[in-house]
């Protein structure tokens, strides 16, 4: 098969498209021809050698549809030609509080999903809803089930409260701004580009603030009604942090699905315990949250928001456009 292969850190150049073995099924696993596979940032950072327990050569990719070819036990037959999406969440374990010590995602030490087949475990086999194209498919799994366990389960958002979803743009972000609006949340949005806070209006956002702006802080607490947010999902961290903790009003929930600007420093932990606020971290989510999310996104059907669609052995454009952070939404790659 073809497959989109990483043999070196590096550049975009290093991500090789080549001939390598199909994979075989054993017991409790299938075969999908893949046929569409969507960008997460975490592929960036694994070829840029910013991640951990990175083992070369591997290939990428996390998100994926397409159809079950094959099985390695037969009374999994019944899954063989069905359209499917992938749940990336290898080995949660049997506590839907935290992951186990064996918990993984694919793409990274497993081969993922930039590739024309793909081997899974039988049990991260999701029906494909029908109402969706096999590259809106694609572009839910990590994305979405990240967003829907720090919106739903973590934050326990409810209807009628505002929360503030930082980093506008991102593959979650987005899809936190859906999940929370379609539960009839108010939500606020931060970003660094004017463009990209339109474009979160026009998904249902009550308003947006560009980060770079003076008297940021200001703009949130007056769309929130004077009072401050009820949530804020973030993944900026950083001095994002401290701020999303100055802006909650007491009693509200902060919750942390990323660092992609580092640690909160000079955090003044009096805000924490004089306001009685609760700060959550997550990440990923269980089998139970990806049919959940699934659900969700079939009966309030939320369409996934897709930045571009190019063919899968242009991976390194692709890439280059996620690491420029120019996207707004998934970049998928279309697998032939």
């Amino acid at each position: 098969m073809k497959a989109i292969v990483l043999h070196e850190i590096g550049e975009p150049e290093n991500l090789r498209y080549e001939d390598v073995p199909d994979p075989k099924p054993e017991s409790g696993e299938a075969i999908v021809r893949l046929r569409a596979a969507a960008l997460n940032r975490r592929d960036v950072w694994i070829r840029t050698g910013k991640y951990a327990g990175i083992k070369l050569p591997v290939i990428l990719g996390s998100d994926g549809a397409g159809e079950v070819v094959a099985v390695g036990n037969v009374k999994d037959k019944s899954w063989i030609g069905r359209s499917v999406v992938i749940n990336p969440t290898l080995e949660w374990g049997n506590d839907p509080r935290v992951q186990s010590p064996t918990f993984r995602i694919l793409g990274l030490p497993d081969n993922g999903t930039y590739a024309q087949f793909v081997k899974i475990p039988v049990i991260n086999l999701f029906p494909k809803p029908a109402n969706l194209s096999f590259e809106e498919a694609a572009a839910i799994p990590l994305a979405s089930v990240t967003a829907y366990r720090a919106v739903v389960t973590r934050g326990q958002v409810q209807a009628g409260e505002t929360v503030l979803v930082t980093g506008i743009g991102g593959g979650v972000a987005v899809a936190a701004l859906q999940i929370a609006h379609s539960l009839g949340a108010n939500v606020i949005v931060t970003s660094g580009s004017d463009e990209k806070l339109e474009r979160a209006h026009a998904l249902g956002a009550i308003g947006g603030v560009n980060y770079h702006a003076e008297n940021g802080g200001n703009t949130v607490r007056s769309l929130a009604g004077g009072e401050g947010v009820d949530v804020v999902i973030d993944s900026v961290g950083g001095e994002m942090f401290n701020r999303g903790i100055d802006l909650l009003k007491p009693g509200g929930r902060f919750v942390s699905y990323g660092s992609t600007t580092g640690n909160a420093g000079n955090l003044t932990l009096r805000r924490i315990f004089w306001k009685q606020l609760t700060v959550l971290g997550s990440t990923m989510g269980t089998p139970e949250d990806f049919s959940a999310m699934l659900r969700l996104y079939e009966r309030k059907t939320i369409q996934p928001v897709i930045d571009s669609v190019v063919p899968f052995e242009h991976a390194r454009e692709a890439h280059r456009r996620m690491e420029q952070a120019q996207q707004f939404g998934k970049i998928v790659l279309r697998i032939g």
